[in-house]
């Protein structure tokens, strides 16, 4: 089983993400919406396949990094989300029982070793078109 095929966001906590953006937009030519960024790429296995990964940033003030209380969260891609969280759970891995499925996917999150959150994403890209 396939785990973690690519990064699918990085997100970020900052005092005002507006300003974030502006300042990103203006100096690194990041134009982003409500959410943040969303960069295109396409598979190299599935040439044909157009991917996602986002730039986020979010308020410092966020309860989405809960439990964790760091500045930043990584979401990775991933096949077979429910499957992977299974199997992560068996490993002793630190799941949090949740999955939320979605148009454009399923996510699922987990902790490491150092009380960092990640998201975990199985995509339909498809649907990020």
């Amino acid at each position: 089983m396939n785990r973690v095929t690519g990064i699918g966001g990085i997100f970020f906590k900052c005092d005002n993400p507006e300003q974030q953006k502006e300042w990103y937009r203006k100096h690194l030519g990041i134009e982003s919406d409500q959410y943040g960024a969303t960069f295109e790429w396409l598979d190299i296995n599935n040439p044909d396949k157009k991917c996602t990964t986002v730039w986020s940033p979010f308020s410092s003030d966020t309860k989405y990094f809960l439990p964790s209380e760091k500045q930043y969260m990584f979401n990775y891609r991933v096949e077979n989300l429910v499957e992977l969280l299974k199997t992560l759970r068996e490993e002793g891995v630190e799941v949090i029982d949740k999955v939320e499925e979605y148009e454009f996917g399923k996510f699922g999150w987990i902790v490491d070793p150092e009380g960092n959150k990640i998201e975990l994403w199985e995509p339909v890209d498809e649907k990020l078109k």
